[in-house]
């Protein structure tokens, strides 16, 4: 398809951007309401400015008015100029704040449709594609809303205001500018449509920079292990080279329009001076009147010629609202019910999926038909191999995503009739690979529980073997870890995570993989406090190997979607498989009362 043909199509879709960005935000349509007024206030003191500066200058040279004649009209020209100056510094203010609000709430909307609407599907997206977006994009977005709607407002009133003043003092003068600002307005239209072309392509070329570096940055251990680090230099300095060609093809467009309009406007001064330096020669003209329509014909190109600028300028937001907006309009992986009812309690009924089906977007299906009935307080273990929908059970469970057959309830009470945010206030949630924040140790560890009583962190911290390493830190649970601070293993950081969970009073306990990627020994460990966690909750361990399913009450096996129950526990033995041998119900009833009953010793009694 050719440039010419998808201009059309490229013109919609940045009107309808257009629309949207001022359509969404409250603010938006107050700083247009703002900007309005203020352009309306300006172009009334440029007339006022233009007519009396001519009076000025002709009474001085035609009248030979003294400095005391014309002193009054040099005052109030003085106050007109001010009045200008001001009226432009509030027009800039008022478009600087509305973006900036504007700005915090395009983000907003991002990060909530990202982070609660859609937190399932993130693992869909481009990491780099939408960092470039919500950051560098949004900035941009300053230009359009601080400057090219500002100066379209401008753009929109001083012409007009102009020419209506112009035709009182000579229509033939009106009649050159009313010809030749069109043919500017043609022109800007036309240099737009290349513009928005050459800008979305140069922000696909960033966008596939951003995510081609995050990708390299995020494998640089594995590249550095096998001697390839260096290798991938030519393909950053490719993807560059397309980057660096795009940007000044955009420039080179955004130069010669500036040309392009600079000429049009002088051409249209010209011919405007011509006309009235005839007329004033043959006397057909008064000083006042000529000297009024040459002051104002500058005045009329300007908003125009600054639109073309200001256009170029924000053309990188546009490109990047674009994409916001695709994002932000796909649908959301987990449905608000419209009147929720309050959230079940894990710990008084049991939680059960009723044949549920998924697949992600655009793949095959992950789950098919599962059927499972969690009893309160009780642990089962999930086993199988890698991409068998584990994970994908735990999201749904999590209700990070929407069953697409099939219902997930508790109580009897279908969990799409629930808030989400309420139903995950009653799971703690163990990841494959928890997140350390830049925090204190302490800070870390409450984050499920900001309330937690320092009697209740150290209970913890003894649970999940954790007095080692506060032992070692520099100012125990005060220093700073994660990002910045303090650098901890994947063992710590699995026994971090599973005190957060020690702390926190959610009934139902998901841990996925979490002994993934460790020794044995720190295995052992962690699989003695992950039965101290799962006391008296309803847990589901998800794990490929034997020590943290070891103490389970039952094993499910899900294997390509598919889900299957062992007649055993874990406790019953079991192979490195993970599917165990078979045991009798009275033997998992046996462990069920053996694990609910307080060990002494272990500072947890009455928990």
């Amino acid at each position: 398809m050719s440039a010419t043909s998808k201009a059309p199509g490229a013109s919609r879709q940045a009107r309808e951007t257009q629309r949207r960005l001022a359509r969404s935000s409250r603010v938006a349509r107050k700083h247009l309401a703002v900007t309005v007024g203020l352009g309306a206030l300006q172009a009334g003191l440029i007339i006022a400015q233009a007519t009396l500066l001519a009076k000025v200058i002709a009474g001085v040279f035609m009248d030979g008015d003294s400095f005391a004649d014309v002193a009054p009209w040099l005052l109030w020209l003085a106050v007109i100029s001010i009045g200008r100056g001001l009226a432009a510094a509030g027009f800039e203010s008022a478009g600087r704040f509305g973006a900036a609000r504007v700005m915090s709430e395009l983000r907003e909307r991002l990060s909530r449709h990202l982070l609660l609407d859609r937190p399932g599907a993130l693992q869909d997206e481009q990491s780099g594609d939408l960092v470039s977006s919500a950051i560098d994009g949004v900035a941009a977005l300053e230009n359009y809303f601080a400057r090219y709607l500002p100066q379209m407002v401008l753009a929109g009133i001083v012409p007009v205001a102009v020419l209506a003043w112009v035709v009182q003092y000579n229509w033939e003068s009106a009649v050159i500018l009313a010809v030749t600002a069109p043919l500017i307005i043609v022109f800007m239209v036309l240099i737009g449509l290349l513009t928005e072309q050459r800008t979305r392509k140069r922000w696909e070329r960033m966008s596939r920079l951003s995510s081609h570096f995050l990708d390299l940055v995020g494998g640089l251990a594995t590249l550095r292990a096998n001697s390839q680090a260096f290798s991938q230099a030519g393909s950053i300095q490719a993807v560059g080279e397309e980057y660096r060609r795009e940007t000044m093809g955009a420039l080179r467009v955004g130069f010669l329009s500036s040309l392009v309009l600079e000429l049009l406007a002088m051409i249209g001064v010209a011919m405007v001076a011509t006309a009235i330096g005839i007329q004033l020669a043959g006397g057909h003209l008064e000083l006042v009147a000529g000297l009024t329509v040459l002051l104002l014909a500058p005045e009329l190109y300007m908003p125009l010629r600054q639109l073309g600028a200001q256009f170029h300028a924000s053309a990188d937001g546009m490109a990047a609202a674009e994409r916001i907006f695709e994002v932000i309009d796909r649908p959301v992986a987990v449905s608000q019910p419209a009147e929720p009812v309050p959230a079940p309690d894990p710990a008084r009924w049991s939680v059960a999926m009723e044949g549920v089906s998924y697949a992600w977007p655009g793949r095959e299906r992950v789950l098919e038909s599962i059927d499972l009935e969690l009893e309160p307080g009780e642990t089962v273990a999930l086993v199988g191999p890698s991409g068998g929908g584990k994970s994908t059970l735990a999201s749904l469970l999590l209700r990070l995503a929407e069953p697409k057959t099939g219902r997930i309830t508790c109580g009897g009470v279908s969990l799409s009739e629930v808030n989400p945010r309420d139903w995950r206030r009653q799971i703690a949630w163990v990841p494959q690979r928890p997140t350390i924040f830049a925090d204190t140790l302490a800070g870390n560890l409450r984050l499920f529980n900001p309330q937690a009583t320092d009697g209740q962190l150290a209970e913890a911290v003894g649970v999940a073997v954790l007095g080692d390493l506060v032992a070692s830190l520099p100012r125990g649970l005060d220093t700073m870890v994660g990002e910045g601070g303090r650098r901890l293993s994947a063992g710590q950081t699995q026994r971090i995570a599973l005190a957060r969970a020690l702390l926190s009073d959610a009934p139902l306990l998901i841990l996925d993989e979490p002994t993934a990627h460790l020794d044995q020994e720190t295995e052992r460990e962690l699989a003695d406090a992950i039965n101290e966690v799962a006391r008296d909750r309803t847990a589901l361990i998800i794990s490929h190997r034997d020590q943290p399913i070891a103490r389970a009450d039952r094993t499910l096996v899900l294997d390509h979607g598919v889900l299957s129950q062992t007649a055993g526990a874990g406790a019953a033995g079991g192979g490195p498989s993970g599917i165990p041998s078979a045991g009798s119900l009275r033997d998992r009833e046996f462990r069920r009362d053996a694990r609910r009953t307080p060990v002494t010793g272990t500072g947890v009694e009455g928990r």
